[in-house]
Parts: structure tokens; sequence; C-alpha cells
């Protein structure tokens, strides 16, 4: 339900009515300071003229004395005078309509505040009740003020009832933002929760995640330290402290509050009060010499005067504040140079507030009491000079409470001038009609407030969002400390909310001054940042800034500044020495440009060159009769498988490819059972050359022909090739990435796929090594001047030497060293084999070629096939 102004009359003449006789002549006492124009159209203003309020002591034994305001500052309240001034001078805007005003001061107490903002809805002037000739101004239409948010908050409360607009210039609490509980109340100053934004933006930009919070006492202070813990909290800061300013300024509690202050790691102390409860502190600052603190100032304090005293500045230098944005409104110092107090209507008594003002600024009395002139005091002519008088009432270079004052007024105009702009038939409300001058409601005029848009004459521009809110943006203001004593407020950034994202916040860093020696700004944090390559971890029972870091595992990595945690490298990658990067890992194989590798493809070619150049010399003496002796196709046959033994090794050097793992054991298997088995049928033919001489022994020597020689090698190779051909088939080796080794090498090697199957091709090469073995070792004793049973002994006890010492070493050595050992035993059973079989032999034919005859070879009583 809406309730008109004359409802509200009526609500206020009865709830008054109901006092007691005491408390009316109380009320009938105190008269409020105001000012007062008329016109067709009245306007409210509440403003804090009077910085102080005094109360009389209460003796209960007589009637109390009047209570009193002290204290003056007196521009705002005449900016909207002059707003309502020149807007009366524009033909543009609410043209054929006079706007008046009626100005009350609220000394800064909410009593008095509460009781003028009833008087100017009920449309009383002195009373706040109607009297029986209700007489006084018609009702206001709108009021500009209260520039206190708990003020606001109590007047919006009851205002909002009756939907009479109110246009706060100075109340920034953010509760004021709730539709449901304040519909009428708008302002043309940002929200505190757009100052506690701009705030946490100039935090974050100067690196500042530890910081003190002071606040007042009341709606303002509660709201915004609210607001502030939870914005810095979701940015990643901590507040190290949170502290209450005292109403009464207890020195206890103001002592307390600086020694936290003092202990207190942050440097960095951010402050949301008026500057009544902050004088008392910044007191107590300066006893205990608590200095190196940057100052954060809201709005409430960072354009005050009071605090650029030299006994102050030594503390507060330097200190960064939100400042609501800087106006320049022209013609406004001359309006306010220009004020008289006989410009004043006389009849009125609630227009007292520029005689107190002119006899505040002039020490006069207008109109003095008995004894005044006696005592020695000056009696005020009214045509007194506001120029020749040093005062900051003309200075109109720092115009921001009164330019969003200002703006008020003027939004106030706007909406009425749209409301009277209406077409009928056309208007908002019911059936399309429109509101009339003069059956004008406020909740119509509420309707076009909410919809009001407009540019100032400095082009800023001036709207209300869904919540009542204005446009945010601030001025950040820097109080720079010059050599010669004095303090110069230097606006040093911009704060926009309609900038595009990320693009707010303007700061010019350059020009900030820092009131430390080092002329820079402080480290405010409780832990530093922890670097790539570490983690943050959690300090129990601390704040989330305050934390250790902790170096990533091997194979983790963090590649920003305080990661909550290490991730996990992928699996070719390995994390650097720092931990902040992946990168891959290394790889791990029996190179041919590393010196093992190149050492033992040397050697693996140096064997078959030998074995190339022994065939070379048997081929060449093929007619001589130490060949002929030796089975020269069989000596042949073993060569050649030498070579291929040799060369094969070459298969394991290099990065293992498929088809590299599949034939290295095939041919490494393949040619050593060929070399092995024309050793075997070598001694065989030796043991059956030996007992043809004996009685019956000529039939042992047929099952050993040319023909029954090659067959028996090829049998026995072939059941060799037919082990590996199942292998490859069933369970073929493959490449293999093996990183159980080395956590950051990749050791590439081929897996064997089938251990059966690799068994069962050493072990096939182990039974033919060692019946050769055996057959040798029966018949080294044979009586021939050229039997080659000791040296095939010897070959294969060193063949059987390496392989079984090959099996230990190959499974306990790591990547590339397995094929280096596996190269190694297949170099050195070969090398074993060509020494020993073939070393002798060339011996004879190059250097001892007397010795190459079949008389020498045959000797005496020997015998010779």
């Amino acid at each position: 339900m809406i309730l008109n102004s004359s409802s509200l009359s009526l609500l206020l003449n009865y709830s008054s009515a109901s006092s007691t006789s005491s408390s009316c002549r109380l009320r009938e006492h105190f008269s409020l300071n105001g000012m007062y124009q008329k016109g067709d159209v009245i306007l409210g203003g509440l403003f804090e003229v009077h910085y102080f309020t005094v109360f009389p002591e209460l003796s209960f034994t007589s009637e109390p004395q009047q209570l009193y305001c002290e204290g003056f500052g007196f521009q705002q309240a005449q900016t909207m005078a002059f707003a309502v001034d020149e807007i009366n001078r524009n033909p543009d805007l609410l043209p054929n309509i006079t706007l008046g005003y009626q100005l009350y001061d609220n000394c800064q107490k909410l009593g008095v505040s509460l009781r003028a903002a009833m008087s100017l809805a009920s449309g009383t002037e002195k009373e706040f009740f109607l009297d029986e000739t209700c007489s006084g101004s018609p009702p206001v239409l709108g009021i500009v003020g209260d520039p206190g948010s708990t003020h606001s908050i109590a007047i919006s409360s009851v205002l909002g009832l009756f939907r009479v607009p109110m246009v706060s210039h100075y109340a920034t609490c953010s509760c004021l933002s709730d539709r449901g509980k304040y519909p009428s109340f708008f302002r043309t100053i940002p929200s505190d929760a757009f100052q506690v934004r701009a705030m946490i933006q100039i935090l974050r930009r100067l690196g500042w995640t530890w910081v003190g919070l002071v606040f007042s006492d009341d709606d303002y202070g509660v709201h915004a330290a609210r607001s502030f813990h939870s914005s810095l909290a979701e940015s990643g800061g901590c507040v190290a402290y949170s502290q209450v300013l005292p109403k009464d300024n207890r020195p206890t509690e103001l002592q307390r509050i600086v020694g936290e202050i003092k202990s207190s790691s942050a440097r960095v102390v951010v402050v949301f009060s008026v500057e009544a409860y902050l004088l008392p502190l910044v007191d107590e600052v300066v006893v205990q010499n608590v200095k190196g603190l940057q100052w954060i100032a809201s709005e409430a304090w960072s354009s005050s005067s009071v605090f650029h005293t030299p006994r102050l500045m030594p503390y507060l230098g330097g200190t960064l504040g939100i400042a609501i944005r800087r106006g320049e409104i022209p013609g406004l110092r001359d309006f306010l140079l220009s004020v008289r107090p006989n410009d004043q209507p006389d009849n009125n008594p609630g227009n007292n507030m520029v005689r107190q003002f002119w006899e505040a600024v002039f020490g006069c009395r207008l109109e003095p009491p008995a004894g005044w002139v006696e005592a020695g005091g000056d009696v005020c002519t009214g045509q007194e000079d506001l120029r020749d008088v040093e005062t900051n009432y003309g200075d109109v270079s720092e115009l921001r409470p009164e330019y969003s004052a200002y703006k008020a007024v003027y939004a106030l105009a706007h909406a009425l001038h749209d409301l009277l702009q209406c077409v009928p038939g056309r208007g908002p409300f019911s059936g399309h009609s429109c509101a009339s001058l003069e059956r004008l409601e406020p909740w119509q005029l509420v309707h076009y407030l909410e919809r009001v848009k407009f540019t100032t004459g400095l082009g800023d521009r001036v709207s209300f969002d869904d919540n009542g809110d204005a446009l945010a943006i601030y001025d950040i203001m820097n109080w720079a400390w010059l050599q010669d004593g004095t303090v110069q407020v230097e606006n040093v950034g911009v704060m926009d909310e309609s900038a595009p994202a990320g693009q707010e916040l303007t700061l010019d860093e350059d020009r900030i001054f820092w009131n430390f020696e080092s002329k820079k700004p402080p480290r405010s944090v409780c832990s530093e940042s922890c670097p790539p390559g570490t983690r943050v971890a959690r300090r129990k029972g601390e704040p989330v800034c305050c934390f250790d870091c902790i170096s990533c595992a091997e194979g983790e990595v963090s590649n920003t500044t305080d990661s909550a945690k290490c991730s996990r490298c992928p699996e070719d990658f390995w994390s650097s020495p720092e931990r902040d990067l992946c990168i891959p890992k290394k790889v791990e194989f029996l190179s041919y440009q590393e010196a093992l590798g190149i050492s033992l493809m040397t050697a693996s070619l140096l064997g078959a060159l030998i074995c190339a150049v022994v065939l070379g010399i048997f081929t060449h003496y093929r007619n001589t009769p130490v060949v002929k002796a030796n089975n020269s196709e069989l000596s042949f046959l073993l060569l050649l498988s030498l070579k291929l033994c040799f060369l094969c090794s070459l298969l394991f050097i290099g990065r293992p490819r498929l088809w590299t793992c599949q034939l290295r054991h095939a041919a490494f298997g393949i040619s050593f059972v060929l070399c092995v088995s024309c050793i075997l049928v070598k001694t065989m033919v030796v043991l059956a050359v030996f007992r043809t001489s004996k009685p019956g022994g000529n039939s042992s020597l047929k099952w050993f022909g040319a023909g029954q020689q090659r067959g028996t090698v090829l049998v026995l190779t072939s059941f060799q090739a037919a082990i590996c051909t199942a292998w490859l088939v069933s369970a073929s080796p493959t490449p293999h990435k093996n990183t159980r080794y080395h956590n950051d090498k990749i050791v590439y090697e081929c897996v064997v796929g089938s251990v059966a199957g690799f068994g069962a091709l050493l072990g096939y090469i182990g039974l033919l090594a060692f019946l050769s073995f055996l057959l040798a070792f029966l018949a080294r004793n044979l009586p021939d001047n050229f039997n080659e049973a000791k040296f095939i002994t010897f070959s294969m006890l060193n063949f059987c030497a390496v392989w079984i010492s090959f099996v230990p070493a190959y499974i306990s050595s790591p990547g590339k060293y397995a094929d280096a050992v596996e190269i190694f035993a297949i170099l050195a059973s070969s090398f074993g084999i060509l020494v020993a079989l073939f070393g002798p032999k060339c011996y004879i034919i190059l250097l001892r070629p007397e010795r190459n005859t079949k008389k020498a070879l045959m000797g005496e009583n020997k015998i010779f096939h």
C-alpha cells in the first residue's frame, strides 16, 4: 500500500498529539537550523552544516537548556541553493516552474536528522506535527541528503513507506541498495560495494595481500568492513586484524588498537570511517610513534583537510584514498561569496542558517544580546565581505560531495521535467494517465527518477541502476608531503566501473608519493609468493595468506606463482631441475654416437674384417696341406658363420625398431647355431677319422662324408630356424619404452616377448656348444700332429664360460647396458672361436710356411687323411 503525503501528515499529527506535554515543551525550545526559499515546487535538503551537537547537562531539577551545534561547513547546503537558482534560470529545464527549497542542518545527530526529515515530509517547519492552522510550507516532493548512511537508513525506512524520493549525495552503505527495504532511496555517490571493489583493485595492482582493517562502529563502517572482508578473501587476500573504532574514544581501547597495528606484520591499513571517529586514533598513532604504514582511506576521509597538518603528515603522508568524482561548477564561487544575511527573509523562523554562518565567520553578532557590546563583542552589519577572510568556504578546487549534491538536485529536476512532459493518454500510470503538478504524489516522481538520464555540463552521465545506485566512478587520491611541509592532494588514478572488463582501474604509479625511505611501495604479505616449481602449503590455524612453499616432487611441476598443487608431467616428459617446466625425457639406447656404441661397433667390424681376411687367406692357400687338413669346406662355412656373428651384433646398436628387435635375436641365434654346428661336425669328423685307424673302423667314416657333413649342419641349423620362427610368430620381440630404471629417462629396449622362446634359442645354442665341448674334450689326446680337438676344446670352453656368465650379467644390467652385455658376449665368444681355431693355421700359413707340407703335418708314424 502506498500512502500519500496527506496520510503521512495525519499519521505524524496523531503520533505527536499522543506525546506528553513535557515532550511538547521540550520540542518547542529546539528550532531546527534551516534555510528556505519559496517556489512552486519545494525540494528538501539535509546537510551536515554543523559538525558537532552539544547536549546540555540534565539536572532533573529544572527545565533543560536547548541543545546547540558547533563547527560550520556551509558549502554543500549552498551548492544545493545554487543548483536550484541555476535551474530556475534555465529556460529549457522546468520552464514556467520555480523551484524552491527547504534545507535543514542535521548536526550529525540521528535524532535531529530524523526530525528534520519528518518536518520536510509532513510540511511543517518548526514543529514535528501539524498545528491547528496547518500553516507552513507545502510538503516537499523529494529530499537531497542525508549524507550519513545511518541517518539515511533510518529516514528512508520511514519515507519509503510513502514513496517519498530521497537522493543522497554522500550515503554509501551498500545496505541501502536493498530496494525491498528502501524503495524510494537513490544516490549520486557510488555504493560502498563499488568502493570496496576499487580498493581491492588497488591492493591487487600493488601486490598487497596482507592488510589491516579499521572501521567505525556505525552502519557505514560495519557494512563496508563486511563487504571488504568477503571481497578481499575472494581476491586471495587476507585481513591481518579487524578493529572497531570506539564511539566514546576510550583511551584504553585506542591504545589497544594502535598496539595491534604496531605489532602486526601488515604494512597496509584500510580505514572505513568518518574523520570524527578517526582523529582520536591518529592522535594515538602519533603518541606511540607508529610509522612505516601505508594508509588506505575510504571516501569518507580521503579528501579531509583536517589531517593535513605538520604533526600528522609524518605518519599519514603518502596515504592513498578513494574519493568521489571531483567536479567543476561554473559560477558557484561567486554565488558562495555573494551570500548576505540581509538577503534572507526574516519572517521565516527556519531561515537562520545564513545568519549563524555569518556570525561564525566574522566573530560578530547580527542581533547582539544584552551586554554583548559592553563585553567588547562586535556587531555585524551584514555588509562584510567574505573575500576578506581566509576560510575554506570559497575554495571550489575540490568539489566532491558538493558536486554530488549538485547532481542530486539536477536528478530531481530532470525527473520532474520528464514527468511534466507526459502526453495525456500515453502516460505510465493507470489508464495511461499522466501526473499533474496540482495533484502530484511523491511516488509518481519516483517512477521518473528511476528512469532519469542526463549529462552534466562537465560531460558526466547521471542515471540510476535498478538498486538506485549511480554510475560508479572514483578518483584515486594521494597525499603528497612536500619538502616545504605542505600537503598536496594528487589525483593519481581513476576507477570507472563502466569501463571494459580489466580496464576499470587506471593508476599512475610513477606519480604516487611513497612516505618511505626507499620511495617505493611497501611489501605487505604474510608469506612471499611461491615461485613456479613450488606449491602452497597452508599453515594450520592461520589465514590462507600465510603459507609455506614446498618444492614439487620429481616428475611434477607448477608453472604459475602461488600454485595450489603440482601437476604430474605426461608419460614422456619429466620435470626440469627448477620444477617449473615439463621437458622431454632423455632418451637412452645404445647409440652409434656414444663411446660405448662406437667401441662395440668397431670391434664388430674388426671381427668381420678379420674373418674376411682369414677367408681370403684360406681361399688363396686352399690347396696347401694346412687348409686341406682342416676340412676346408667346413672351415669356409665356419668363417662365414663367424662373420655373420660379428655383423649381427650391429643390430643391437641404434634405436630399437620393430624389425631390428625381431631380426637381432633371430640372426644371432641362427648365426651361432651355424657356427657351433660346424664345430660340432668338425669334432665328429676328427673322432671318425681316428676310429678308421683301428681294425674294423673303416665303416665309421662313411657316415661323415662331405654330403653328410653339409646335411648335418643344415639340419641342426634348421632346428634353430624353426625355434626362431615359432618365437616370432607367437610372441615377437618388440621395442619398448622403459621408465622403470630412471624416472627422468626413457630407455628404449627390445622386450623378448616370449621368455620361453628366448630361453629355447639360448638353450639350443648351449646344448650344441656343450656337445662340441664334450666331444672335443674326449678327442683332445688323439695321436695326431694336427689334431684340432684341443683347439675346439679351448674355444668351446671359452664359449660356454662367456655365455654362462652372460645370463646373470644380462639380467642385472639395465637398459642399454643389457644390449652391451649381449654384444660383448657375442664378440667374446666369436673372437674366442676365431682365434682358437684359425689363429694357429694362419700362423703356419703366413709365418711358418716350412711347416705347411704334408710331411711336416704327418710327421713320423702319423696318419693324414
